[in-house]
């Protein structure tokens, strides 16, 4: 089977990213998790800001779960793996943080499209939805949306 569309983003662990032990603070995760996301959404010619220009709307978290594997440290250098699990209603990732080839921590995001104005959901606009349908994962049929362990 092909391997569906996974964007990658790597991050540099500074000081500012950890506690007074060295260890990535666990809420910092969730911030590289959204700065990939931007970075796909660019990757794939849909920056945030032309959602807001040309359709007066954006995407916000609705729910995030993080489980967490190993530590992230000190000057570490880390990759964000996107992939896209469901675009529909709601869009559906999973974000893998990764040093090498050992996962980190592992993060589940729901975002729901909602109107910039009366901030209420809304249906996402093409060419968004179509072309985050295109990308939908699914390279390992074995898992629910065919994401890797």
């Amino acid at each position: 089977m092909t391997k569906s569309y996974e964007h990658r983003h790597r991050i540099r662990v500074y000081f500012e990213d950890t506690d007074a032990g060295g260890v990535v603070y666990h809420a910092n995760y969730l911030r590289w998790a959204e700065r990939a996301r931007t970075e796909a959404l660019r990757d794939m010619g849909l920056p945030h800001s032309e959602m807001q220009r040309l359709h007066g709307c954006f995407l916000v978290v609705r729910r995030a779960t993080v489980e967490y594997a190993r530590p992230a440290r000190l000057d570490d250098e880390v990759e964000v793996a996107t992939r896209i699990r469901r675009a529909a209603a709601s869009l559906l990732l999973t974000q893998e943080v990764f040093r090498g080839e050992e996962i980190l921590a592992v993060i589940e995001v729901t975002l729901a499209c909602v109107d910039a104005a009366s901030l209420t959901p809304r249906r996402l606009p093409e060419p968004w939805l179509g072309a985050l349908r295109a990308r939908i994962a699914t390279d390992d049929p074995s898992r629910p949306g065919g994401m890797a362990p």
